[in-house]
């Protein structure tokens, strides 16, 4: 992605979010506003973020932590798609309604959802080329064993999320919060939602990746 793109992008998102908040001020809608906003900024900093690039080594850890620590928050819409349910979408015929407010509200939450995960997904794997780089690692089952582990602790940080409702943010202003809760939050349920959601990932991921192979006539 050029720098253009890259500010194609931004521009995208700021007018994206722009328009919902002027239609989804009241809820039950008005987390998407919030959570379209957090799923860009792992975006945003994977911008900043290539093989060799930054070059010093303290700085570029520190962007992978950062970028680590904010990046469940954009696979973390996937599980906002639950809340579809609101839009009560059968009539009392069983049958889906033709209503058009709950077909927009349906569009936003998909366009959201679609586009900050593909765009996030093209972060991951800028992240997972700089880290084997860095590594001076060339063998492609380092690869991919890094975006499959960064997806592992991306599923658990939507777990954090969803079920703990702990969000990023907090770990920066009461990281004392956050020990208790994830000690206690082991079970089965919770690995089978975590593995459940790093397949659902890896399947977006490696279908991307699919797409983007050159095709050799």
């Amino acid at each position: 992605m050029n720098a253009k793109t890259k500010w194609l992008v931004r521009a995208l998102f700021l007018v994206w979010i722009a328009l919902l908040y002027s239609y989804l001020k009241q809820p039950p809608f008005n987390f998407l506003v919030l959570n379209t906003f957090l799923a860009f900024i792992p975006i945003e900093l994977s911008f900043h973020i290539d093989v060799g690039k930054p070059k010093n080594g303290l700085l570029f850890w520190v962007l992978i932590i950062v970028w680590l620590l904010f990046y469940p928050n954009t696979p973390y819409l996937l599980t906002d798609l639950f809340h579809l349910s609101l839009l009560n979408p059968y009539g009392v015929n069983g049958l889906l309604r033709l209503d058009d407010v709950m077909w927009f509200k349906f569009a936003l939450l998909l366009i959201s959802t679609i586009f900050s995960t593909l765009v996030g997904l093209w972060g991951l794997d800028k992240v997972g080329d700089a880290i084997t780089a860095r590594f001076h690692a060339h063998n492609l089952l380092v690869k991919h064993a890094v975006i499959v582990a960064l997806t592992i602790l991306a599923s658990i940080g939507i777990f954090i999320g969803r079920f703990l409702r702990i969000h990023t943010i907090y770990l920066f202003l009461t990281p004392e919060l956050f020990i208790r809760p994830l000690l206690n939050m082991w079970s089965r349920p919770a690995i089978v939602f975590i593995v459940l959601l790093t397949a659902v990932q890896l399947v977006f991921y490696y279908t991307l990746k699919l797409i983007q192979k050159p095709q050799s006539k």
